[in-house]
C-alpha cells in the first residue's frame, strides 16, 4: 500500500510539469512567432484618438521592458525565499515540520524539507501565473487588435490616395498604411496592456504573500507600508504607459483587471492563502473517527416517565368505564 501514494504523487508531479511546459510553449508562440494572426482594426480619417506623437521604442520608456521583467521575476523570488526562510526558522522550535509534512508530498518514500517544499511550491505557482498572464494578455491583443494612441504616426496613411474628404470616413485594411510593418504590427497590440498586467500581478501576489505569511509582532505598520508601496509602483507603471501615449486608459485598466484576477485566483484557490497543509496526524484522527463503529446504548426509562405512563393508563380506563 505505501507504493500507491508514491505512484500517485509521481503521476501528479509529472502532470503538473506537462502543464507548465505547455504554458511556457504557448507563451513563446504568442510572444516570438507569427502563429496567431493579429486582427486588423480600421480607423477613421484623422482620428484624434490615434494621432498622438510616437514616443519612441520601448527601450526609451521610463519603465523599459528589461527593468520591468527583471523586477517582476527577481523581487518575488527574493522576497519569498527570505520570507520562507524566516518563517521556517521562527516556527522550527514550536512546530514539528518533519512529522507533519513529511509524507504528504512523497508518500513515505523519502524526505523533503518543508522549507524547500513551500518555497518551490509558491515560486512555481508564481511562475505559472506570470506565463498565464502573458498568455491572457497576448490573446486579448491578438483578438482585439486595438490601436495604440500613436498609431497614425507609425501608419503614415496617404489620405489623398485613400480619399479622406471627411473625418467620418472609415479606413480598413493593411494597405492603408505606408510605414514600417513591424512597428505598425506592434501598434496594433495594446489591449490589454502587458506592462500593467505583469506589474500588478507581481505586486498583488507579493502583497497577499506578505499579508498572509508574515505574522511577527511589530509588523503592523511595516506590512501595510510595504504592500501599498508595491501596489503604488504597479499603478505608476500603468500611469506611465498612458502618459507616454503607449496605451489608452482602457488598455491599462484591462491589464490591471487581468493581473489582479489571476493573482487572486492562484492565491485563494491554488495555494490556499499560503497556508501550510493539514498535518498528517489530523487526517489519521479524522479517518479513525469516521470509520469508528456506532455503539447503540439501550434506552433506560426514567421513574418520572413510568409514573406518567401509569397515570395515562388510569385516565384512559376511567374514560372507557
Amino acid at each position: 500500500m505505501p507504493l500507491l501514494p508514491a505512484a500517485l504523487t509521481s503521476s501528479m508531479l509529472y502532470f503538473q510539469m506537462v502543464i507548465m511546459a505547455g504554458t511556457v510553449m504557448l507563451a513563446y508562440y504568442f510572444e516570438y512567432t507569427d502563429t496567431f494572426t493579429v486582427n486588423v482594426q480600421g480607423f477613421f480619417c484623422h482620428d484624434s484618438a490615434y494621432r498622438k506623437p510616437y514616443p519612441g521604442p520601448e527601450d526609451s520608456s521610463a519603465v523599459p521592458p528589461v527593468l520591468l521583467y527583471s523586477l517582476a521575476a527577481g523581487v518575488p523570488v527574493l522576497v519569498i525565499i527570505v520570507g520562507e526562510t524566516a518563517v521556517f526558522c521562527l516556527q522550527l522550535a514550536t512546530r514539528d515540520f518533519e512529522n507533519q509534512e513529511k509524507t504528504i508530498l512523497t508518500g513515505d518514500c523519502c524526505y523533503i524539507n518543508p522549507l524547500v517544499r513551500r518555497t518551490v511550491r509558491f515560486l512555481g505557482i508564481y511562475t505559472f501565473g506570470l506565463f498565464a498572464t502573458d498568455i491572457f494578455v497576448n490573446a486579448g491583443q491578438v483578438v482585439t487588435g486595438n490601436l495604440a494612441p500613436h498609431f497614425l504616426a507609425l501608419c503614415k496613411p496617404n489620405y489623398t490616395a485613400l480619399g479622406c474628404q471627411q473625418y467620418t470616413q472609415f479606413i480598413s485594411g493593411e494597405e492603408a498604411c505606408t510605414g514600417n510593418p513591424d512597428l505598425i504590427m506592434r501598434a496594433r497590440k495594446t489591449f490589454p496592456s502587458k506592462e500593467a498586467a505583469l506589474s500588478v500581478y507581481a505586486a498583488m501576489y507579493l502583497t497577499m504573500y506578505i499579508t498572509n505569511t508574515i505574522k511577527a509582532k511589530g509588523t503592523r505598520l511595516a506590512k501595510p507600508v510595504l504592500c501599498l508601496g508595491l501596489m503604488c509602483l504597479a499603478f505608476l507603471t500603468g500611469l506611465n504607459r498612458v502618459a507616454e501615449y503607449r496605451n489608452h486608459w482602457s488598455d491599462v485598466i484591462a491589464g490591471f483587471l487581468v493581473g489582479i484576477s489571476i493573482a487572486v485566483f492562484l492565491v485563494v484557490c491554488v495555494v490556499n492563502n499560503f497556508k501550510g497543509r493539514q498535518p498528517e496526524n489530523e487526517h489519521i484522527h479524522t479517518d479513525n473517527l469516521a470509520q469508528m463503529p456506532m455503539i447503540s446504548i439501550p434506552r433506560v426509562e426514567s421513574p418520572l416517565e413510568k409514573v406518567t405512563s401509569v397515570q395515562n393508563h388510569i385516565t384512559a380506563f376511567a374514560e372507557v368505564t
